[in-house]
């Protein structure tokens, strides 16, 4: 069992299996990435999963070096765990470093490790179409859809060029109509959908530039039900 010493961290790993249905498996989303910040984009996308796909919970999994991206610029990981937490801001997200305290690098390890920890969750792996477009690139990608159901969502300019990439024409025969969203995390892997939501321009390479800049950000308009990371 992952053992967790942060106490935000234990009451997100150990909790009982879905007080909904009783024994039925913990339906969980996973959103990792740097976090560097965390913005609304991500509080959005996560909203939108645990509507669409039926989730228990969506995890932050703050990593603390994502070997794709430059230490330069990075900020400290208990900076970026502790805006994550004061975005989050819903009962249902939970934000973890737990790949700090497996010692994985890589998304594929920790995934195994969490499957094999936690037999009574069901895991969705959650991403934006840009990682679906360059997700070939991470090591042993190929074991990541085989491993957990993936739900990807639309991001500005990435949309296309993600159904035409390598990943999603590889696994063609495995993507769920969007109608059938809501039993992913009940499926067999591989299993994936992609779902057409509102679209986000944020991101936090402008918000660093922003804050670099001691630019101020526009107020925004109310949220919807939009996600992008």
């Amino acid at each position: 069992m992952v053992s967790l010493s942060n106490h935000a961290d234990r009451r997100a790993i150990h909790r009982p299996v879905n007080p909904r249905s009783g024994f039925a498996p913990r339906r969980v989303g996973i959103l990792g990435g740097s976090f560097n910040p965390a913005h609304e984009g991500h509080l959005e996308i996560s909203l939108a999963a645990l509507a669409r796909l039926g989730l228990d919970e969506v995890w932050w999994m703050v990593s603390p070096q994502n070997p794709l991206k430059a230490r330069a610029g990075m900020a400290p990981l208990a900076r970026r765990l502790a805006e994550a937490r004061a975005m989050a801001r819903h009962p249902r997200i939970r934000v973890t470093n737990v790949e700090t305290r497996l010692g994985t690098q890589f998304t594929a390890d920790t995934l195994a490790a969490l499957v094999r920890a936690f037999r009574h969750t069901r895991f969705v792996w959650l991403m934006g179409a840009d990682n679906l477009t360059q997700i070939p690139s991470w090591d042993r990608w190929q074991q990541i859809f085989n491993g957990v159901a993936i739900a990807v969502f639309n991001r500005p300019t990435y949309c296309f060029g993600a159904l035409a990439g390598v990943a999603a024409r590889r696994f063609a025969r495995r993507r769920l109509a969007v109608s059938a969203a809501g039993r992913l995390a009940g499926k067999t892997p591989p299993a994936w959908v992609f779902l057409f939501t509102r679209l986000n321009p944020i991101s936090a390479s402008a918000i660093r530039a922003r804050r670099l800049s001691g630019t101020k950000p526009r107020k925004r308009r109310s949220r919807g039900d939009g996600a992008n990371r």
